[in-house]
């Protein structure tokens, strides 16, 4: 039994894959969504066949995993295109306060103490750009659709993280008395987080000049990079999510390109992909799934709502159609993945913030399952995959 709990999660990592190449082949869904359901099936307050020994490896892989993927999502982000056209950051600004707004009002409604109403609220603002990212990525997509997608997916989640910090800041304070502490847990740290990722987007693209050939070593120089830059992150108690996407920002307007041969990373993107989504299914009890599952629906509905009206009303002043507005709005369903490890971050800065959460527990599995199909059927009607060309 030993051995079978100490091979649980490579033989759990090795069946995800299967099933998500042969459900992808069949069924068209994504990747992603099949690993979520295999990690749900097979965690420790399922069928018990991950071992909570290995939680510790996992979070770790899962945290380089997310890592590599904001890189990826950083460096696809162009700042200067949100300068040039500042309707596109006033429907992220919108959507982001309507999707905050519309949750923590429903939350306060439904009975739920204000303190848990706004963590709620500022984790639900959020889109996860790991689901955006490898759906973008295996439906090869592009176009208006899939950069406002994007760019406002980078930009609600660094509010949603600030947003999240900061109310944590307050929670510490009401529970410790300590304003020096609290701050510690919030604007200090956020701005810990950006300049050690700015460090790095500076350092490691001269150091890239400096060695030549940048073709074939950038890739796996960002790599290795964006593994040292989480451990720091994690050793230091700052957030990895601030600061690996940081310095994909900073080795984007450092000009300095990788291989699109090397998209996801190559296979080691994909292999701690598999690792990534199931980890973060595999932390969900279905006790707490199913008695926050009613809340988790209307919460759902509120957030689906707002961010389409938020970026459908400025969609013409910002250069594109309504309908691909609504279908921006739609495509930003998933959540999952930053909630997670957001949660996860917290608690290993001390703050257990799940139980007080059940009803996110409900949201976060329906959205690891549904979000990325729903973000894969909006890009496809949008007529910017690989998929719909071929139609």
């Amino acid at each position: 039994m030993i051995a079978l709990q100490e091979l649980g999660w490579p033989m759990a990592v090795v069946l995800a894959w299967v099933i998500g190449e042969l459900g992808h082949r069949w069924t068209r869904l994504p990747r992603i969504s099949l690993y979520g359901i295999v990690g749900f099936a097979l965690g420790p307050a399922q069928a018990g066949l991950l071992s909570m020994t290995m939680g510790g490896t996992a979070m770790l892989l899962a945290n380089i995993a997310f890592g590599l993927i904001l890189f990826e999502f950083g460096y696809r982000i162009n700042l200067n295109w949100l300068r040039h056209n500042p309707w596109l950051a006033a429907s992220g600004l919108l959507e982001s306060s309507l999707t905050f707004g519309c949750v923590m009002l429903l939350a306060l409604l439904c009975g739920l103490p204000m303190l848990t109403a706004l963590l709620l609220a500022s984790l639900t603002m959020s889109t996860s750009p790991a689901a955006v990212m490898r759906v973008v990525n295996e439906q090869r997509s592009s176009g208006q659709v899939t950069e406002r997608l994007i760019h406002l997916t980078g930009l609600n989640c660094v509010l949603a993280v600030f947003t999240f910090k900061v109310i944590v800041g307050v929670w510490t304070f009401q529970s410790s008395g300590s304003l020096v502490q609290a701050a510690l847990n919030s604007v200090v740290l956020l701005a810990a987080s950006v300049a050690l990722g700015a460090l790095f987007g500076m350092t490691v693209p001269a150091l890239l000049r400096r060695l030549g050939n940048l073709s074939r070593d950038a890739t796996i120089a960002f790599a290795i990079s964006v593994m040292l830059l989480v451990a720091l992150a994690h050793t230091f108690k700052l957030s990895p999510v601030l600061a690996t996407l940081t310095f994909g920002l900073m080795a984007r307007h450092r000009r300095v390109t990788f291989s699109a041969t090397q998209r996801n990373f190559g296979a080691l993107g994909d292999l701690l992909t598999v690792v990534l989504f199931m980890f973060v299914a595999s932390t969900l009890e279905w006790q707490r799934v199913i008695s926050g599952l009613g809340l988790a629906l209307g919460l759902i509905a509120a957030r689906a709502v707002a961010k389409v009206i938020g970026v459908t009303l400025f969609a013409r002043w910002s250069g594109i159609s309504a309908r691909k507005g609504m279908l921006t709005g739609v495509a930003m369903m998933p959540i999952s993945v930053f909630v997670i490890l957001l949660l996860e971050q917290a608690r290993y800065l001390g703050v257990d913030l799940v139980d007080q959460l059940a009803p996110l527990a409900a949201m976060t599995l329906l959205l690891e399952l549904a979000g990325p199909v729903v973000t894969q059927r909006a890009l496809i009607s949008a007529r910017e995959t690989h998929e719909s060309a071929e139609h």
